[in-house]
């Protein structure tokens, strides 16, 4: 049965696409979400972007389609339409954002004006959906974005088989994938293989698609990446997919003190200052307590950054493994930024550039949103790798949740892919305490 879905205007800034996602049914613009729109067209922030892009379809579909108000006709089969109330909100339902109380007043009074077509009032605002439940308006978050399956693609399985599969891998450095399992295993996905009998007799597997087998790890691991060595077989794996040049995209997800970003720092040191692989490193990550842009902080880019980055460098200079002594002659960081090896710089200007030969690393991705990590990746240009690093469960982007985020957006969208590679770390290995933290608070 067709619906009536009435957009608040965070799911038209939160995706722009989304006047073409409600297949055959009707969608309601109304007037006031379009004035909202209108405040953010001038923003040079992903919002800003998002807002000019609505913006020029509703007036495609205006100069080409018709008029709005009768309605113009969408590809699904349904209409679009930009309706305006002169009826108000219940006192009781009012509060001191105007915008809000019109687009509600407009979502009641079409559920009123047309009662043969069910009408559903679409937001990203909770508070907002409880308002219009209280109304008695049906409300729902916006899901085109959502994953299917909310629980986050590990990136390794355990794989019961016989004594003599395991003997007979370490042999010959091969298994092949049991009947059963065979079609389900994806690219390079890991497997602890297990034996039915004895449960401590393993090996650590990767899924290899072009053989369709599974093989061993690479041999350099128990060397480590820049004399870091995993400490779990869990940073084994992640390693693992971070020196191997065949895999262009890494995605590493784990909570707090799980290693993720100094495994792929580690890694981006050796295959770009060791190996020679890449010219260069560059580590950059959302920059998102700053709203809209650095601007706000005194002084140059690289001193606006010091206070977000900091991390980052911290995490380098560990890895330089420099003493106070080193310090206190100047030592730091800088070192590898002078000799051009190591490029930290934040995501707001990333847009337009091509970016080849490097080992790029974006940390705390799971603040990006689906368009924002799209518009990184590609970016990528010959012969570059790009690792992206974060924990779902720590967002501070509003737009985005832990489905929905542009992390977990590449995960699932690349779990198939020969060119790309996936793990969760879930063992801390910061500290006693920190691991206690993670876990119990």
């Amino acid at each position: 049965m067709r619906k009536n879905y009435v957009l608040d205007t965070n799911v038209l800034l939160h995706d722009p696409s989304a006047l073409y996602k409600f297949k055959e049914n009707n969608v309601v613009i109304p007037i006031y979400v379009v004035e909202e729109i209108d405040k953010f067209k001038r923003d040079a922030s992903e919002l800003g972007r998002n807002a000019r892009q609505v913006s020029r379809d509703l007036d495609s579909f205006r100069t080409e389609g018709g008029s709005l108000t009768e309605g113009v006709t969408l590809e699904g089969g349904g209409t679009l339409r930009v309706l305006f109330t002169h009826k108000d909100l219940p006192r009781q339902l009012m509060n001191g954002h105007l915008a809000d109380n019109r687009i509600l007043a407009l979502a009641a009074d079409l559920k009123e004006r047309e009662p043969n077509l069910r009408c559903v009032f679409v937001s990203k605002d909770v508070n907002l959906r409880i308002r219009a439940d209280a109304l008695g308006l049906p409300s729902e978050d916006y899901r085109n974005d959502k994953i299917e399956n909310p629980e986050v693609y590990m990136g390794v399985r355990e794989v019961e088989v016989a004594r003599a599969d395991i003997d007979g891998f370490y042999s010959h450095a091969e298994l092949a994938v049991p009947e059963e399992m065979a079609g389900h295993v994806a690219p390079n996905e890991f497997a602890l293989l297990k034996d039915r009998e004895a449960p401590n007799h393993t090996a650590l597997a990767k899924y290899n698609a072009s053989r369709g087998k599974f093989v061993p790890l690479m041999k350099s691991l128990k060397e480590g990446a820049w004399g870091l060595r995993p400490r779990n077989k869990e940073q084994s794996f992640a390693l693992d997919l971070l020196l191997n040049d065949e895999i262009k995209l890494v995605t590493i997800v784990g909570k707090a003190g799980t290693g993720k970003t100094l495994l792929a720092i580690a890694a981006g040191l050796q295959k770009t200052m060791e190996e020679q692989v890449f010219q260069k490193m560059l580590v950059s990550r959302p920059v998102f307590p700053l709203g809209k842009d650095i601007g706000y902080l005194p002084g140059t880019v690289e001193e606006k950054l010091n206070p977000w980055m900091q991390p980052i460098y911290d995490n380098v200079e560990f890895l330089m493994g420099l003493s106070k002594a080193d310090r206190k002659a100047g030592r730091s960081y800088k070192e590898l930024i002078d000799l051009g090896l190591v490029a930290i710089e934040p995501l707001t200007y990333i847009r337009g550039r091509s970016i080849p030969n490097q080992f790029i690393i974006v940390d705390e991705a799971q603040n990006l949103t689906p368009h924002e990590v799209k518009t990184i990746i590609t970016r990528v240009g010959d012969n570059t790798k790009i690792v992206l690093t974060g924990d779902p469960y720590q967002i501070d982007n509003p737009y985005v949740d832990s489905t929905n985020n542009g992390l977990i957006h590449v995960v699932n969208k690349f779990r198939n892919e020969k060119l790309a590679g996936h793990i969760t770390l879930t063992k801390g290995e910061r500290s006693a305490l920190a691991e206690l933290a993670s876990n119990v608070l």
